[in-house]
């Protein structure tokens, strides 16, 4: 991991703001999901990826689309439709 040097405090609500710079170099917008895991004692954020809820491939492996606003995958799509 790199350190950027970046301190941010939490405030009142618990929450934190994630640096102009960061979102920029990271491709991260308003809106866009994040997950938030914990890796020993790290509290890790990355960008979320919709994995189908069927399969379970994930949006890098196949391309995800949302149906009544669940991620599937276009061969779960075509293998439901065969149905």
């Amino acid at each position: 991991m790199t350190d950027t040097g970046i301190v941010r405090r939490v405030d009142d609500l618990g929450r934190i703001v994630i640096p102009m710079e960061l979102r920029r170099t990271l491709g991260i917008k308003v809106h866009d999901p994040l997950s938030i895991s914990v890796e020993n004692e790290r509290i890790v954020l990355s960008k979320n990826r919709d994995a189908c809820v069927i399969c379970g491939a994930s949006g890098d492996d196949k391309q995800v689309v949302r149906v009544l606003d669940r991620a599937v995958c276009k061969d779960c799509v075509g293998a439901l439709k065969r149905l």
